[in-house]
């Protein structure tokens, strides 16, 4: 019996990996169509820059399946393992297996390993190969060079300092603002209230110099470069050349933040490319005054991997108890499943983003809701 269950593990486990391959390819490749063919004009701007089109196209998209894999992963996972329990029945080779003594456990036991590895997989994608890729997963198609302006449409805060930071555009390929026009605290307004360049761009930490924004040629406040720099508390954030002539050109100035430039342009898939880490790092720092959606998100990492095998043991009895065979049919219901599912997380993430209630209660509230009604549903699958 032995060697025939590896068989069959063989067989279930190679139609599931190829169900799952199919439908994140197919699915990315529909995304990419659609995403080139929309903005098939910047494309065609940039790759003529950067020495062809084609190859352009190729080198932006190369990691984009990793955000597919990313947002659709876990849906796609259920797909496959009810495809493949709905395959076997509609040729009444689980009514074979059944009928030699082999229980529904032992014929779903490669199924459930093989989704809760793609979960572990999953994860490992959210905390070290998205971040590592960010820079090029966060460019937009409608600016994939990142060498047009961008309108700066909210100003941001720093709330360490206290500068509020604005300005005419951005350009992100660069880290640059162009027209930058900083608004400065009463204790850092010695000198004016106005900080105001032709361009300020952003410098990461690098050495013992702190990140911030270097401001070329400025305009206000006057003759800044004969000033000393000018602190809050012990801490410099208005650094002049006079105080740093090695680094610092007459008419520069250096501010320094903690806001880096994605930070500052607001780019909405911070989150989902940040590592845990880094969203940590980042409630830890005093200039973003990060609130409760990035706490919400912090505890949604250690519970999605629960989620993603939780919607599978919702899912199974739908298709294993009733004896489907009609795949399509299955698999819908099975996707009714997982929109009712999708919704109680989003609505319980929601509240915890608009501090409604806790931010760890919002990512763990759907994991106490649904893993009992999980284990009861699947309770006769083991029996």
């Amino acid at each position: 019996m032995l060697p025939i269950m590896c068989i069959i593990d063989r067989y279930l486990l190679r139609q599931f990996v190829q169900t799952f391959l199919i439908c994140l390819l197919s699915l990315t490749g529909l995304w990419i169509v659609f995403d080139v063919f929309t903005n098939l004009n910047e494309f065609i701007r940039s790759g003529r820059q950067s020495g062809g089109v084609l190859m352009f196209i190729v080198n932006y998209y190369s990691h984009f399946w990793l955000l597919v894999f990313n947002l659709a992963g876990g849906t796609l996972a259920m797909v496959s393992a009810m495809f493949t329990i709905s395959w076997i029945q509609r040729h009444n080779e689980m009514t074979a297996l059944m009928a030699a003594g082999v229980s529904h456990r032992r014929v779903l036991k490669p199924i459930i390993l093989a989704v809760a590895t793609l979960a572990l997989l999953m994860s490992m994608n959210r905390e070290v190969l998205l971040p590592h890729y960010r820079e090029e997963l966060s460019r937009r198609p409608q600016d994939p060079l990142g060498n047009k302006p961008q309108s700066f449409k909210t100003p941001r805060r720093d709330f360490f300092s206290n500068v509020e930071m604005s300005g005419k555009y951005t350009y992100a390929g660069e880290k640059r603002i162009g027209e930058p026009s900083f608004l400065l605290p009463a204790s850092l307004a010695e000198y004016g209230t106005q900080l105001t360049a032709d361009n300020a761009y952003y410098r990461p930490p690098k050495g013992g110099r702190p990140g911030g924004y270097l401001f070329d040629n400025v305009r206000e406040p006057k003759n800044l470069d004969s000033r000393v720099s000018l602190p809050r508390g012990k801490t410099p954030i208005l650094i002049t050349p006079h105080d740093a002539p090695d680094w610092l050109k007459p008419k520069q100035c250096f501010l320094v933040s903690g806001i880096s430039f994605s930070h500052l342009i607001g780019s909405v898939a911070y989150k989902q490319l940040s590592s845990t880490p880094q969203l940590i790092a980042d409630l830890r720092n005093p200039s973003l005054g990060f609130g409760a959606d990035v706490r919400v998100a912090v505890h949604a990492r250690f519970v999605q991997p629960i989620l993603d095998v939780t919607l599978l043991f919702l899912s199974l009895p739908m298709v294993v108890m009733r004896e489907n065979r009609k795949v399509f049919w299955a698999i819908g219901l099975c996707m009714l499943v997982t929109v009712l599912f999708m919704v109680v997380v989003m609505t319980f993430q929601h509240l915890g983003d608009i501090v409604l209630i806790n931010a760890a209660l919002a990512a763990w509230a759907p994991v106490i809701i649904f893993v009992p009604v999980a284990v009861w549903m699947t309770g006769p699958l083991w029996e």
